[in-house]
């Protein structure tokens, strides 16, 4: 099936995803999902057994690599693809329990930069993650290979309703909502307060547009990073990694 678009509607109706390479698929698996299926070419048969061989009841697809190729529309260069059951999403009062600092993910509709912001969430101790009804899917294939399979590792779900509901959840679990934003009365990045006292949820949108007027208008903080001269802002996965990293190194 080599159209994105309908395959990736096909994974979700059907409940499937699609993980890639030895790491990921082992991630996964370590993280409780269950595969469906795998798919390699013959000389990865070996190196990819003791990710296969505890599931015999699963299939294990082997064919020739431009055939491969042709059946799933890209160029499975990290060996093997394994189709495995979509989780149910937990409740947000479930994923927000224990955490103290949490990322928001709104609207960004690019698979690599939700992918490369949960494994700045995962290596930077964000506790768990919410991503908006219009975000990209944080198990899209691309997603999931950028992030190097750490949206298994972080906990995460789906807001169903954004701004005003999910901020109203925010603050009821307790959480103080910081948006980073290029509005007139951001405060610098250096000089909020992300200190352990605080549980903080971390609001970030897509470039260009940015976060709606009604977040800005529904958060209690806007944020800013410091930049030098010519420059206003960062890419949004850079610049979640550097949001992140502040909170980490105020956490002590």
């Amino acid at each position: 099936m080599t159209d994105v678009r309908l395959r990736s509607r096909v994974e979700v109706e059907r409940g499937l995803f699609m993980a890639e390479s030895y790491e990921v698929i082992s991630r996964a698996i370590d993280a409780g999902m269950a595969p469906r299926s795998f798919l390699m070419g013959e000389k990865w048969l070996e190196k990819f057994a003791p990710l296969y061989t505890p599931f015999p009841e699963v299939p294990v697809y082997v064919g020739a690599e431009p055939l491969i190729e042709q059946l799933t529309g890209f160029h499975l260069h990290r060996g093997a693809l394994a189709a495995m059951q979509r989780p149910q999403l937990p409740e947000v009062a479930e994923v927000l329990r224990t955490a103290r600092t949490v990322a928001v993910i709104e609207d960004i509709v690019d698979h690599t930069n939700v992918g490369a912001m949960f494994r700045s969430a995962a290596a930077l101790g964000v506790d768990a993650v919410l991503v908006t009804p219009h975000c990209a899917d944080p198990l899209y294939r691309r997603s999931i290979r950028v992030s190097m399979g750490t949206v298994f590792q972080v906990p995460w779900t789906r807001l169903e309703q954004w701004p005003r509901a999910g901020v109203d959840l925010l603050h009821e679990a307790g959480f103080d909502v910081l948006a980073l934003a290029l509005s007139d009365d951001a405060v610098a990045l250096d000089q909020v307060d992300l200190g352990p006292e605080r549980k903080v949820a971390l609001v970030l949108g897509a470039e260009g547009h940015g976060l709606k007027p009604a977040t800005l208008r529904a958060v209690d903080e806007h944020v800013v990073i410091p930049m030098a001269g010519g420059v206003d802002s960062l890419n949004v996965a850079a610049a979640s990694a550097v949001v992140f990293w502040q909170r980490r190194a105020m956490l002590g």
